[in-house]
């Protein structure tokens, strides 16, 4: 009864091992073309943002100047949360892309 268990317990660990290698190189492959089909979608992406960044500026700005127009001077809280939003979503595809090499 010992060696059927002894013997279970190494076919099993015979089989694990070559499971990992097996399904190792398939990982491996798998991971490489998918980083290579994500490297053609980045740049698309990264201008998607980038537009999108440009419109907040420039609905911001126009909500802003509108304000302005009406007699609020106390636009600081208005200024800062458009213009930061615009300047984030510049600025993040250009970090995302030197900091990841892409």
């Amino acid at each position: 009864m010992k060696n059927k268990v002894i013997k279970s317990i190494l076919c099993f660990c015979v089989f694990a091992l070559f499971a990992e290698v097996v399904l190792a190189d398939g990982l491996q492959s798998g991971i490489s073309a998918a980083t290579s089909q994500l490297k053609g979608y980045v740049d698309s992406i990264i201008t998607l943002v980038m537009v999108i960044g440009g419109i907040v500026g420039i609905v911001g700005g126009i909500r802003i100047y509108t304000k302005w127009s009406h007699g609020d001077h106390d636009i600081n809280k208005e200024l800062m949360s458009w213009g930061g939003a615009a300047i984030f979503l510049v600025l993040v595809p250009i970090v995302i892309k030197a900091v990841f090499n892409l």
